[in-house]
């Protein structure tokens, strides 16, 4: 029996902090409560935008396992388990399913640059020593490695590797990812979920599953619906919804995510200030900006 696919909006979630950069527990529940509500499909937990690359192992694992309890199985949870070293992203994606996420989410190994020889090993290794679903995660912007279509067709054999979020905005390559896909659905299921917000409504009117978002941190109603419009092919009312929020999408990356993302929860009063360094809270520059953007679309 096929595993269902993985469709529709996936926060990427913040992790909530204190100003002095404790981790805040009680917003995170109400944050997860509230996601819920509106509707969000899955849960992303530590990833990129949950600081992954600020708190430290057994932090991290904590968040996952505090996500774990909140979310109480309402909402599938994918656990970000990604590391430039493979053996410590195979203790940390053991751990998280240990710990019962549902999913692991992969960003492919930062900063060392391995070509795609090393990309298909670290993969395949991870896949190879633990029995959980795991998606891959290819977000070059960040990385400085780019993970291949060819690679990710390799990869897609592997029954433990499920699907991919895909960061670059490239009409061919996703193109190419869902072909990949397409040619695997006799076998299983493999999931094309976009990680770019400004791009996903496009992607997913040409047959992606989904989006991991940043964005439905903040408005994880309308991220829903505009998921389920593409999925039903109601593509007219999921291209007039997401217009509304284009200018949002830009502004929550004028500076590094999640800087942007955690200063507009702040404002709605969903969490306290605090950030890690080597990120610092959004530069005034940009406030009064956003600001009226958040008061166009009635956030504040």
């Amino acid at each position: 029996m096929m595993m269902q696919p993985l469709k529709g909006s996936f926060v990427a979630l913040v992790t909530p902090m204190f100003p002095d950069g404790g981790l805040d527990y009680a917003s995170l529940q109400d944050l997860i409560e509230w996601q819920i509500k509106d509707g969000i499909s899955g849960i992303v937990s530590v990833g990129t935008t949950g600081e992954s690359a600020t708190v430290n192992v057994k932090e991290h694992l904590e968040i996952i396992e505090k996500t774990i309890e909140y979310t109480n199985g309402r909402v599938p949870v994918i656990a970000g388990t990604g590391a430039n070293s493979t053996q410590e992203a195979i203790e940390l994606t053991q751990t998280a399913n240990s710990l019962g996420a549902d999913y692991a989410l992969i960003v492919t190994p930062y900063y060392n640059k391995p070509n795609q020889d090393g990309l298909l090993k670290h993969y395949l290794k991870i896949a190879n020593e633990v029995d959980i679903p795991q998606i891959l995660y290819n977000v070059p912007s960040r990385t400085a490695c780019d993970l291949q279509p060819e690679t990710v067709l390799h990869l897609s054999d592997h029954p433990n590797i499920i699907g991919i979020k895909e960061a670059v905005d490239d009409e061919q390559r996703m193109d190419e990812l869902l072909s990949i896909s397409k040619k695997l659905e006799d076998k299983k299921n493999f999931s094309i979920l976009s990680g770019d917000d400004p791009t996903f409504n496009s992607f997913m009117s040409n047959g992606a599953d989904g989006v991991i978002s940043v964005a439905a941190n903040i408005i994880p109603k309308a991220i829903s619906k505009i998921c389920s419009f593409n999925l039903n092919k109601e593509f007219n009312k999921a291209i007039e919804l997401n217009q509304k929020y284009s200018n949002l999408y830009d502004l929550l990356f004028v500076e590094s995510n999640p800087i942007p993302v955690k200063w507009v929860l702040e404002k709605m009063n969903k969490i306290e200030s605090g950030i890690r360094l080597p990120l610092v809270s959004l530069d005034g520059a940009f406030h009064e900006e956003i600001s009226k953007e958040m008061s166009k679309l009635e956030l504040i």
